[in-house]
């Protein structure tokens, strides 16, 4: 890492607006998609990057991710996974392996690892991106990130209790979700009152 001049987008701030090629498995077919597309759409962006198609963990993953799909997009998100292989590689990785079976989710092709850059996951020594997930508001700022080595795999339930969180909160600016926050729960709204009192406040 640490190579690249580019410098990589944080939480808290705006991304830059970047394009890749898809496999949209819904209709066997390749396509672009873009953030600046989806910000006019209003959608909340999910992006899933991942080492290589035709590995282990990756598999796992993105059958995780395929389970969750459906409820995120009825949340008004699209979901991107991202790799830097081909969509050509994409569409027969989808077609082989049993556990994407399920997988509707626009699949992004990064083989230049532009993308990757951008979001600081591209490892120079392999080419790969690294187990990074990233939610991006619908004004395209990324409110959570999360990034692993090659070898843990994620959990998609937990991405998308972020992803309620995170609407949650947007629709409620003066809430904030405590540890392990679930829909429908009790948030905390910070005030002077709260500080020393947050357990009776949670009670």
């Amino acid at each position: 890492m640490g190579h690249s001049c580019i410098k990589a987008a944080r939480v808290g701030e705006q991304v830059e607006n970047f394009t890749m090629e898809t496999y949209i498995p819904t209709d066997f077919s390749f396509g672009e998609i873009s953030l600046e597309q989806l910000k006019k759409e209003g959608k909340w962006t999910i992006l899933v990057f991942y080492p290589a198609d035709f590995t282990f963990v990756c598999s796992t993953e993105l059958g995780d991710f395929a389970n969750k799909y459906d409820e995120m997009k009825s949340l008004g998100a699209e979901l991107i996974t991202v790799s830097t292989d081909t969509p050509h590689t994409h569409l027969a990785w989808k077609r082989e392996e049993k556990s994407l079976e399920n997988a509707h989710f626009p699949m992004g092709a990064d083989p230049t690892g532009k993308v990757s850059k951008l979001f600081g996951v591209y490892d120079h020594a392999t080419g790969l991106a690294l187990r990074g997930t990233f939610i991006i508001n619908p004004e395209g700022m990324i409110v959570a990130s999360e990034v692993n080595y090659y070898n843990v795999g994620r959990c998609a339930r937990e991405t998308l209790r972020k992803l309620k969180a995170s609407i949650h909160v947007a629709s409620h600016p003066d809430e904030a979700c405590p540890a392990n926050w679930c829909e429908g729960e009790k948030t905390l709204t910070p005030s002077p009152e709260l500080v020393g009192n947050v357990f009776e406040a949670l009670k």
